[in-house]
């Protein structure tokens, strides 16, 4: 029966010399026609299987290639070998899937990120890879977990739309109507009521417009899925296919949106230094190595463990998008021109005036509050006592060392007179959105929420300087494979 394996976390966790057990992997290397180092997922560590000189077939020797998989029944006996405390002496060996050491991409050498991302279907099995999905399971568990413990209700908001969340118009759309001779209104323009849905309709950018009609009904939901993009940008830190995590929360406001906010992030990282702390040593040292290639100016200026027990340790420093500005404003690094993006008010931040707040002012995570209205979306609370120009929204970014904004949130605006009069304000139609408006129609209370970029925390929490290596198969601009 192959449910009586051993995974081979479990069996270099304390199984006693002279178990007979059962080990099934893969193949990392086979030395001296009698080690095998032999991994099966859950650990990177390898357990050593010892193939008697004399006891085995040749016909099955050669068989044992890098990449291949096996089947191994021994025993649990003390090893004499360096860093490893037990290893299995092989009683027999049966190959479940033979492996072209030839052909196999996965040599038993370094790699570059840039050559297994062409690999993505193989790179699962490397130790980086191992490390990187295996936090990213904790972390996506953690999250169920985290909104459990509060009362959440889990929520399923739909993947195909008719609305934009943002405002942005970068969608995918949905179709089934031919892409040559598709059928025209008088207008002259397509004419979806002949297509599936009776309507135009396109992927979600975000589940927060539906999150909100569930916490009008529930007090606090969330949301965890897929949202897409139809950004043309290849940087590090976007991808067109990724993961988001939206609460929504009836009777809270901008502080109450902060502080679960910030007690999320730090339960995350919390559970995964409980859990996978051997990857993340591995990936603290990956890490270190990395950034040894990079110019001086260039480097974080301390580790992955470091890092995260710094924003465990640390309350987040809460300063508004004005003082956020003048800090800039008044920094040596705008007087000396180190800046690319011009630094004033009403500008959007970008990732370097960002992770300048956090990693060189403030040495800490920071949160962001009172954007320029001009900038944010519809949604957003209007600030009241705002100078005319200088409107502002109660939204907040929260700032992580690194990578910049990790999350995006805001009170929304409950008063139905604002937010139409704001709606109107930027083309969005009333009438479309009515089923939004009616939850101002009918019991309307303050609310709030935000949304974390999966991700940016798995990149976060794994070191990785690169989002397309902390997704199993990246969707970006000209790259759709697997």
């Amino acid at each position: 029966m192959f449910n009586q394996r051993v995974k081979i976390k479990q069996l270099l966790s304390g199984t006693p010399v002279g178990t007979d057990v059962v080990v099934m992997g893969w193949v990392r290397t086979f030395r001296n026609n009698q080690f095998v180092a032999l991994n099966d997922g859950s650990t990177n560590a390898n357990i050593q299987i010892v193939a008697e000189l004399g006891k085995f077939d040749d016909a099955i020797l050669k068989r044992i290639t890098t990449g291949a998989s096996l089947k191994i029944k021994g025993t649990v006996v003390e090893s004499l070998g360096k860093g490893q405390t037990v290893e299995v002496k092989a009683n027999e060996i049966e190959i479940l899937g033979d492996s072209d050491a030839e052909k196999y991409p996965l040599q038993p050498k370094k790699h570059s990120l840039e050559f297994l991302r062409e690999k993505a279907h193989l790179r699962f099995r490397t130790n980086t890879f191992g490390s990187v999905f295996r936090v990213r399971h904790s972390l996506a568990f953690a999250v169920h977990q985290f909104f459990n413990e509060r009362g959440f209700v889990y929520l399923n908001t739909p993947i195909i739309t008719s609305s934009d969340a943002e405002g942005a118009g970068e969608m995918f759309r949905v179709t089934t109507l031919p892409l040559e001779g598709a059928p025209k209104n008088d207008k002259g323009e397509i004419d979806y009521t002949q297509d599936f849905f009776g309507k135009s309709t396109n992927l979600t950018v975000s589940g927060q417009l539906e999150g909100e009609l569930g916490a009008m009904a529930f007090s606090e939901i969330y949301t965890f899925g897929p949202t897409f993009r139809a950004e043309n940008s290849n940087t590090t830190r976007h991808l067109a296919e990724f993961w988001m995590i939206e609460p929504e929360m009836a009777f809270s406001d901008i502080e109450d949106n902060m502080n679960l906010a910030e007690a999320f992030i730090k339960y995350l990282i919390e559970y995964v230094m409980k859990h996978n702390e051997d990857d993340l040593v591995f990936l603290d040292a990956r890490l270190a190595e990395e950034e040894k290639q990079l110019p001086t100016e260039k480097r974080s200026g301390f580790g992955l463990i470091e890092k995260l027990k710094m924003v465990l340790e640390n309350g987040f420093e809460r300063i508004t998008y004005t003082e956020a500005i003048d800090i800039l404003l008044n920094s040596n690094h705008y007087k000396k021109k180190k800046f690319t993006y011009d630094v004033k008010w009403g500008i959007d931040l970008q990732s370097e005036h960002e992770r300048y707040l956090v990693e060189q002012h403030f040495k800490k995570p920071v949160i962001v509050t009172g954007y320029p209205a001009a900038i944010k979306a519809f949604y957003m609370r209007m600030n009241d006592g705002c100078e005319p120009g200088k409107e502002t929204v109660a939204a907040m970014d929260i700032l992580a060392p690194g990578i910049g904004e990790i999350v995006g949130g805001s009170q929304r605006e409950e008063r139905l007179s604002v937010l139409e009069a704001r709606m109107t304000a930027m083309d969005i139609p009333l009438d479309e959105m009515s089923w939004y408006l009616d939850t101002r129609r009918f019991g309307s209370v303050p609310h709030a929420g935000f949304g974390l970029g999966f991700e940016r925390m798995v990149q976060f929490v794994s070191g990785m300087t690169n989002i397309r290596d902390v997704i199993a198969f990246a969707r970006t601009p000209n790259n759709c494979e697997f």
